[in-house]
């Protein structure tokens, strides 16, 4: 440990003295905190909200655990935890009852209930959001909300929830915003400390364990950068460059070699006659990073098909990676995990295969996967028991599940519509799960070589350590309503007015309104430039710049018929004569005033551009709601009289109705066509509505496959109100939303008549972890209906659920 010198030691002391909490907290733990969660847990003790921003894998949970910490310090305050995946709310949840016991932490997800009168409540954002629409008595007491990964405010389908949540949270409430590094982290403290109060923005870019950046070109790992000129100037390793160039490296040099004890001579070696560099499999890419003393390794392919195929290879290729006591644990870890599932169920998830390949120490983690299966492998994987794990990028999510190592098999994904290469914002989340903090003193991030691989564009992903944090925040019908039940229309529009994606457009427009002040003064300028003594010069130049653009027109425009260029060549005259006419004519420095008129109106075009940028950009959110408010007026949602608006009963009905097609279903409601439907035919139009295909799947089924009878009108007639409703969106320039999606409807009807599992995923053609993701979205729609629906329809709407939410749909492992 450092020596301090006194004074240094004297202001230590003093600011434990000033922060009793923290340092109590702090000495707590089993390793020492880092300056960063010091500093914003002295913030949070001050009584301050705080924004910390830094690199996955850094410690940022810390300070929200220190605010439960506070919280329940105090008799009768609370904690919310929320974060944006149920995944992450069930680890938290183990995590803070290890912490405070099962008494004092609830869990709430949608689909989970547990413990809801808990002091810390852990919880997705969503839940939250309801929770402050309903005003919920379980706001009672809050006094810190964590909000786990908030850079998913950017999420463009369901970042809007963070934004809502931060707006509406009571006063008193301090926040706790935990981010990923990004670059305008300021920007975004300043926007908290408006709506918040006052906002500490902490932000780190230390990453706790360092990284070790390389190319595996061909059984050789390869340092990304030229170690020998130093960090500071990250200059990309010369024998990456030349192989770019088509030669070859000098193997001896490699950093295998120095980690297997071997010995440079003389530095870099002068490369050999140029060799193809070819890409190795799978298994002996395993192989090779665990002879190096590199495993557990996470391997990042951006293809749930090409997770499963890694395995696959890999237990083709005969390898094992575990001994016979870690193979002993892993069956016994499986089998308790595992125990709730049904017997007949197992066949028809590949269960026999999976415990196989599990216990050779490998498994693929992705959306496709049972969640219960995903659990097994993220703690046989924290457990150091499963050595190789094959993913998607939805891993990198906040999953704590950190390896020695990550691998990048390419650089580049299909995003559902082309191949796009990854983000430095994506490259830096995918790597930061490398390095484990208190095991590894280094990790490593290894991209394997391709051909056409530019290791300049590799190197410039990997120094980029930031990316932008935009807002994505858009007003919903649901938000309307509830907007105009607490505040009015008025005190609304100003509520959204306060919205990070407002804040961004206004701040813009503060660039952009100096930019025009600076070209007022240009133009100005250039008037006097041009000013001459025979007439006004501004009137002159505007005659001929008309003049010349209908004649550019006019040449231009060869396929013009002959009456079209008649007119345009009679205009052209006419302005000819005008501009001979003109005083300025005859002016003998006409030429040169011209110079300064063609400046000026080149700089006032562009002015008048950035003047409308700005006119587009005031108040764009309050447009939009104004937008929704004419289509829910037309529709008898909401009444105004003297601009001032009030709900209706179906206004009020669709306070508690959330979700994407909110406007549909409080419709379908009101207009009484789902009455005749079964529990089976109202889950598999829940499912319809609630489904969204994938890649270039429209979503459509065969229409011979769908049930038959009360469904299909149903369903006709819910197409049929979703045009009517698409079309009035258009009407009021709302972006509307996508047909009815019917893919999913014969399996979920299936599933919900008490089908078997191997016919129902036969039927949905998808995976088993699909499946339960959109079972349970389905659940979600249904459980809403339940509660907002009339009569014998709420009851349908509650048989439908317990008959959905059964087997492998209702596993959960908390």
């Amino acid at each position: 440990m450092t020596d301090h010198s006194p004074a240094e030691r004297y202001a230590a002391a003093r600011e434990n003295r000033e922060h009793p909490q923290t340092h109590a907290f702090a000495e707590a733990q089993r390793f020492r905190l880092d300056e960063f969660q010091i500093e914003a847990c002295r913030a949070l003790e001050g009584g301050r909200s705080v924004l910390v921003a830094a690199p996955t894998g850094a410690g940022k949970t810390i300070v929200g655990e220190f605010a439960v910490h506070l919280a329940m310090q105090t008799p009768n305050q609370k904690a919310f935890y929320t974060t944006p995946m149920k995944a992450l709310s069930n680890q938290k949840f183990r995590e803070l009852q290890d912490v405070y016991g099962e008494d004092e932490v609830g869990l709430l997800t949608g689909d989970t209930n547990i413990n809801g009168d808990a002091r810390v409540m852990v919880m997705t954002t969503e839940v939250l959001r309801n929770m402050l629409y309903a005003d919920s008595p379980a706001l009672r007491g809050l006094r810190y909300v964590v909000m786990d990964e908030v850079h998913y405010l950017a999420d463009r389908f369901r970042g809007a929830v963070w934004e809502e949540v931060i707006i509406h949270l009571p006063s008193d409430v301090r926040l706790v915003s935990l981010s990923a590094t990004v670059s305008n982290a300021e920007e975004f403290g300043d926007w908290l400390d408006t709506v918040r109060g006052e906002t500490d923005v902490i932000v780190s870019e230390t990453r706790p364990v360092p990284l070790e950046q390389h190319v595996l070109v061909r059984g050789d790992l390869l340092p990304l950068f030229d170690d020998r000129a130093g960090v500071a100037t990250a200059q990309v390793n010369q024998e990456l460059l030349r192989m770019r160039g088509g030669q070859a490296f000098a193997a001896n040099s490699s950093f295998l070699e120095a980690r297997r004890g071997g010995r440079r001579r003389g530095g870099y070696h002068r490369p050999g006659p140029p060799r193809r560099a070819e890409r190795i499999d799978r298994p002996e890419v395993v192989q090779l990073l665990e002879r190096s003393n590199l495993l557990p390794a996470i391997f990042f392919i951006f293809s749930r098909v090409g997770c499963d195929a890694a395995v696959q290879q890999v237990r083709r290729s005969g390898l094992r990676l575990t001994t016979a006591d870690e193979r002993r644990e892993i069956r016994e870890i499986v089998q308790s995990r595992t125990a709730a599932l049904p017997d007949e169920d197992l066949a028809a998830l590949g269960y026999w295969e999976w415990v196989e390949n599990l216990e050779r120490g490998v498994a693929s983690h992705h959306a496709g996967l049972l969640p219960a299966f995903k659990e097994v492998v993220e703690e046989l994987f924290q457990r150091k028991l499963v050595k190789a794990v094959f993913a998607t990028e939805t891993l990198a999510l906040g999953i704590n599940m950190p390896a020695r190592t990550v691998v990048l098999e390419k650089l580049e994904k299909f995003n559902g519509e082309a191949r796009v290469a990854i983000t430095s914002g994506e490259y830096t989340q995918l790597t930061g799960r490398a390095g484990r903090r208190g095991i590894d003193v280094e990790g490593h991030a290894v991209v394997q070589w391709s051909e056409g691989m530019d290791p300049q564009a590799v190197a410039a992903l990997a120094s980029r350590r930031t990316y932008p944090l935009n807002s994505s925040f858009r007003p919903t019908y649901n938000m309307a309503v509830n907007l105009i039940d607490q505040f009015g229309r008025a005190r609304a529009r100003e509520v959204l007015e306060s919205s990070f994606a407002q804040f961004q457009a206004d701040r813009a427009v503060v660039g952009l309104a100096r930019q025009v002040k600076e070209a007022e003064d240009s133009l100005a300028g250039y008037e006097k430039a041009m000013t001459c003594e025979h007439g006004d010069f501004t009137e002159y130049s505007g005659i001929r710049r008309e003049l010349s653009d209908l004649e550019k027109l006019n040449r231009k425009d060869v396929t013009a018929g002959r009456g079209t260029r008649e007119k345009r060549q009679r205009e052209i005259n006419g302005l000819r004569r005008r501009m001979q006419r003109h005083p300025c004519h005859r002016c003998p420095d006409r030429e040169k005033h011209a110079r300064w008129a063609e400046r000026y109106w080149k700089l006032r075009r562009q002015t008048d551009k950035t003047r409308r940028q700005i006119e587009n950009r005031t108040g764009t959110v309050a447009r939009v709601f104004d937008r929704i408010i004419d289509v829910l007026t037309t529709l008898d949602y909401v009444r105004l009289e003297d601009d001032e608006a009030t709900l209706t009963a179906a206004g009020r009905r669709m306070r508690r109705i959330y979700g994407e097609r909110d406007l549909l279903v409080a419709e379908s409601l009101r207009t009484g066509i789902w009455k005749n439907l079964d529990a089976a035919s109202l889950a598999a139009l829940a499912c319809c509505l609630v489904y969204e295909p994938r890649g270039r799947d429209d979503g459509g089924a065969d229409p011979r496959s769908l049930p038959r009878g009360a469904f299909r009108l149903a369903l006709a007639e819910t197409e049929e109100l979703w045009a009517r409703l698409d079309d009035l969106e258009q009407d009021n320039r709302l972006p509307g939303t996508e047909p009815v999606a019917t893919g999913l409807a014969a399996a979920m009807h299936l599933w919900a008549r008490g089908g078997l599992l191997d016919r129902v995923l036969l039927e949905a053609d998808m995976a088993a972890g699909d499946f339960v993701r959109w079972a349970k979205q389905t659940i979600d729609l249904l459980d809403q209906l339940s509660l907002v629906a009339d009569g014998e329809l709420a009851r349908t709407a509650r048989r439908a659920l317990d008959a959905v939410r059964r087997g492998i749909v209702a596993y959960s492992s908390v």
